[in-house]
């Protein structure tokens, strides 16, 4: 009787499709544009309030940065009047204000001229940084807490005159911009969070020159601070991370973000990233330019706004693109980690909105890569949503980001 019993039960749940087998959950597929090819969708669609992300959109065209458009006459009436301000590096003209809003991986939204190359400006410390993160995960540097200039060699600069003239007689032929008491302290965490208060002359800039203090009498008297300690936002150490990580890959960087990074994501083949007219060294028997992080003194990366979204998208996904990790998960998380000594920067150029100071409207996962212009690209994990937000007045930065995020 108690198999007759057993018989019936399990042909009963057979027939009202029960099973005993526990459910297998179905893992919701994570989009990703494909090269050439971005799927733009209605906000509707995504869930987003059509209305909104308008308003949003003429907010961002109606706040535009008074800033001449002419780059170069912007440098001139900015950054070129400090001490050596002279443009060493291209400058070009700026186009009208651009964005790109990306919800679950898709197009929502776009406005101005999103596939125009325009500077980026200090937008290019995070590709920077990135691929001194490349140079981490592949071995290349052991870690970052590792000194600097036990890396970097001296290092020919390209095109010095053959016979050199009497008056530079007796003094060093080869750059070696880590080695003075100081500097040898350096490590890559401090270049990569702007704390290593780096001393020295590189591409005709002292590190000095960039935002100078009021008290030209300090300029170059000042005592030290002790790497790590006190955090500083200047433009000539960037540079130095860029000339040590260029011997560290013995490469262009360009070359290493373009097959490591940009490919990989998609994206277009306009985008540059240049150096300075005076800023090349021989590498292995070769003419090598080594880049720069911004456009302080003109060059940096010259990027379109969809390009600018596909690393923003990398960055929310945490490294990953379809089924390739192209930087550690584990280089994410370092570089949105903050010290005491700015606790709103990660590495260079990550803003964390910690604080809330810049961006209130925001949550406190929320980061940020900006640069000068303004030029940033806001990702929001809470939200999945990247925006590329180009030419907007950095006080307009909060309203645009409280416009977008009423249209959830």
């Amino acid at each position: 009787m108690k198999k007759i019993v057993l018989i019936l039960t399990c042909l009963c749940e057979s027939l009202l499709g029960f099973s005993q087998k526990k459910s297998v959950a179905v893992t919701p597929t994570v989009y990703y544009p494909e090269a050439k090819e971005w799927q733009i969708k209605s906000p509707e669609s995504v869930g987003l309030k059509s209305d909104k992300i308008q308003a949003a959109i003429e907010f961002a065209k109606s706040h535009e940065i008074k800033n001449p458009r002419s780059m170069e006459v912007n440098h001139y009436q900015t950054f070129g009047k400090e001490p050596y301000g002279i443009g060493i590096g291209p400058f070009a003209d700026r186009g009208e204000p651009t964005g790109v809003i990306i919800h679950k991986g898709y197009v929502v939204a776009t406005w101005g001229e999103p596939l125009r190359c325009d500077m980026t400006h200090s937008v290019t410390k995070s590709f920077l940084s990135t691929v001194v993160g490349l140079a981490v995960d592949n071995g290349l540097i052991g870690s970052v807490n590792d000194t600097v200039y036990k890396y970097v060699p001296p290092i020919e600069v390209y095109g010095n005159p053959v016979a050199r003239p009497a008056e530079d007689y007796g003094k060093p032929e080869l750059l070696k911009p880590f080695d003075t008491p100081h500097n040898r302290k350096i490590t890559w965490d401090h270049l990569l969070r702007q704390t290593s208060d780096w001393e020295g002359t590189l591409w005709g800039k002292p590190e000095w020159v960039d935002r100078p203090s009021a008290n030209p009498a300090e300029w170059t008297t000042r005592p030290r601070n002790t790497p790590g300690s006190v955090y500083e936002y200047n433009d000539v150490r960037v540079n130095a991370l860029a000339l040590a990580a260029t011997g560290v890959w013995r490469k262009p960087l360009p070359q290493v973000l373009k097959t490591m990074i940009m490919d990989p994501i998609g994206a277009s083949n306009t985008w540059r990233w240049t150096g300075y007219r005076n800023s090349w060294i021989v590498l292995d028997g070769q003419p090598v330019q080594s880049v720069s992080g911004g456009g302080h003194w003109g060059g940096g990366m010259f990027i379109n706004a969809y390009d600018m979204a596909r690393f923003g998208l990398l960055c929310l996904r945490k490294g990953r693109w379809k089924d390739q990790q192209l930087i550690s998960e584990n280089w994410i998380k370092q570089a949105l980690t903050p010290t005491s000594a700015e606790p709103t920067y990660g590495y260079m150029n990550w803003f964390l909105n910690t604080n809330q100071k810049l961006l209130p409207s925001a949550s406190p996962n929320v980061y940020y890569h900006l640069g000068n212009g303004t030029n940033m690209v806001y990702v929001d994990p809470d939200h999945d949503l990247v925006m590329v937000v180009r030419w907007i007045d950095n006080k307009s930065l909060d309203g645009m980001v409280k416009a977008v995020l009423e249209a959830f």
